[in-house]
């Protein structure tokens, strides 16, 4: 179960407080906290505890927030010898949470914006040629032949892991990570969060998408998400997958759209959700799981995660996803 991660590195500070402010208004009596963050390191971390072997390419500052970023991946298991430090500061994200769990973020880029495509390379380079210590874990049940996805060896065996990237860093970054990750036979998924115009470089590499329901409306202009997955389908070829929140998510395959529920939870914080099942359905693609199983027990181990504070409170390890059912 190899999963490497090109995204971003924040540090989220928190404020929980009953109602989001509206433009203009000031909200008080809120608590606050400090939390590792960024999307790409959320997912690195719920991939991780769900028992991938994690290694994560980015970049954070030459300071506390970057020092202290880098010790919590750490103690998550990731490898993080591939994260830059540069002079630029730590990325940091504001985030105001609210009593139902809904949340408003805004984010300073900072050393996320410095990670350029020769660093990718480089790492991944390293990562990817880099081979795996045998574990019962990556002795999957073998996946389907429609389960094969653009980045398969000619033989068509199953891709040797899946390098998993996000829009919290430059574009050139991305197509790097997308690019290499073909050239080496692993899958490619693409968290196109936020929204931005996709690649034609990207789009090549035939990756699997997983927006959101309004990052799906952006990048189609289709308010419907089954016809939002079928034109981002016929850009990439590929599957996609398009969360919906509480309601689950919609899976595109093969052509057949599917809505996939997700279980019912008293959610305290939704922030690490999307990051929960980016991360979920990349650990378990890469331990060779049919994609639809992979996006079930994704959204299973989302849902879990919502029930504590912070975007990696309630990140769930393997055994309480099984708990719940989601590990068939």
């Amino acid at each position: 179960m190899r999963v490497v991660v090109v995204g971003s590195i924040n540090v989220d500070l928190v404020v929980a407080v009953e109602a989001l402010p509206r433009a203009g208004e000031t909200v008080g009596g809120g608590r606050f906290a400090r939390f590792g963050g960024g999307k790409g390191a959320n997912q690195a971390v719920a991939a991780a505890r769900l028992g991938a072997r994690v290694a994560i390419v980015g970049a954070v500052g030459e300071d506390a927030f970057g020092e202290d970023a880098l010790r919590e991946l750490e103690a998550e298991g990731i490898d993080v010898t591939q994260v830059a430090r540069v002079p630029e500061p730590t990325g940091v994200a504001l985030i105001a949470v609210d009593a139902r769990g809904e949340n408003q973020i805004a984010v300073a880029s900072g050393a996320n914006a410095t990670l350029d495509a020769a660093t990718v390379r480089g790492a991944l380079d390293a990562l990817l040629a880099r081979p795996p210590a045998a574990t019962a874990a990556d002795s999957p049940p073998a996946a389907t032949a429609a389960d094969s996805p653009p980045a398969a060896t000619a033989a068509g065996s199953p891709p040797a892991g899946v390098v998993l990237l996000g829009n919290e860093v430059p574009e050139e970054a991305i197509v790097a990570g997308a690019e290499a990750a073909v050239a080496a036979g692993w899958r490619v998924v693409l968290n196109p969060a936020p929204a931005r115009a996709l690649d034609g470089r990207v789009l090549a590499a035939g990756p699997l998408l997983t927006p959101n329901a309004s990052e799906a409306e952006q990048l189609t202009g289709e308010a419907d998400p089954e016809a939002a997955a079928r034109a981002l389908n016929g850009r990439t070829g590929a599957p996609v997958l398009i969360t919906l929140g509480a309601a689950g998510a919609l899976l595109l395959d093969a052509g057949e759209a599917r809505l996939l529920p997700a279980p019912r939870v008293d959610a305290i914080d939704t922030t690490g959700a999307g990051d929960t099942v980016n991360g979920a359905l990349a650990a378990e693609l890469a331990a060779g799981r049919p994609l639809e199983d992979a996006a079930c027990f994704a959204l299973t181990a989302a849902a879990l995660s919502t029930r504590a504070e912070g975007a990696r409170g309630g990140m769930p390890r393997r055994e309480e996803v099984a708990a719940a059912g989601g590990d068939a």
